[in-house]
């Protein structure tokens, strides 16, 4: 095979309630994700040695070691089958960078299929799934697309019902935020009071499978949204 090229989603969170840090500093959530029609491709083609490359818009962004999401994909997989990860990974980003659409998260599920396919594994989805929440939270819904609800820390997911098609508009701002430092921002803000449980909004989940466009934007909710302000930048772009 000379190659196998995946085409991966951005996702929205329709919602996103936080729950208090755990014991090992992730925050156990209730993501209503959504994916949309803005992807990133990657093409897994055989190579010498693992090396990635990108293209597009942000691509300057982008890490091209063994930090970026598809080679660290590509390294897991082939660790799991006692194989070598020789593959060149090539990148067409269109999705943001570090805009919350989890377009890196994109980048590793697909680096994942396209290696899977290239090298002719066959992995079972639950495996495939195993390693995505190992590469990260939202890898997992990138990997399965549509529309879910991620509990856990996000990787643990419930497929929903989509009752109608629902049109979005994005505004990307100038430079970008790193959620560690979101969630921090999380930490202080609640520091001195009680975190709820987080759970889905039974309004939101009735709008998405009735297909109600005004109901679900009366629902919209993210509980990143406040502590997100404070280090969010000031300049929008279209």
């Amino acid at each position: 095979m000379n190659g196998v090229t995946v085409r991966v989603p951005a996702k929205v969170n329709a919602q996103l309630a936080v729950g208090a840090a755990r014991p090992d500093g992730f925050h156990d959530l209730a993501n209503v994700f959504l994916a949309v029609s803005l992807y990133d491709e990657v093409t897994a083609t055989p190579a010498d040695a693992l090396t990635v490359t990108c293209e597009g818009p942000d691509a300057d962004k982008v890490p091209l070691d063994r930090s970026n999401l598809a080679a660290r994909a590509a390294e897991l997989l082939a660790a799991r089958h006692g194989v070598s990860p020789d593959v060149h990974l090539h990148i067409k980003k269109d999705i943001p960078v570090t805009g919350g659409m989890a377009g890196g998260s994109a980048d590793g599920a697909g680096a994942l299929l396209a290696c899977d396919a290239l090298w002719g594994l066959d992995t079972p989805r639950d495996v495939l799934l195993e390693i995505c929440a190992e590469l990260g939270s939202d890898v997992p819904f990138s990997l399965v697309g549509g529309a879910a609800l991620g509990t856990g820390r996000g990787e643990k997911l419930t497929e929903l019902t989509v009752g109608g098609a629902f049109h979005w508009v994005f505004a990307v701002a100038d430079g970008g935020l790193s959620t560690p430092v979101v969630f921090g921002e999380f930490d202080r803000l609640t520091a001195d009071v009680e975190v709820p449980e987080p759970a889905a909004s039974p309004a939101l989940l009735e709008a998405l499978a009735t297909g109600d466009t005004t109901a679900l934007a009366a629902a919209l909710a993210n509980d990143l949204q406040a502590p997100r302000s404070p280090c969010a930048p000031r300049s929008p772009r279209p």
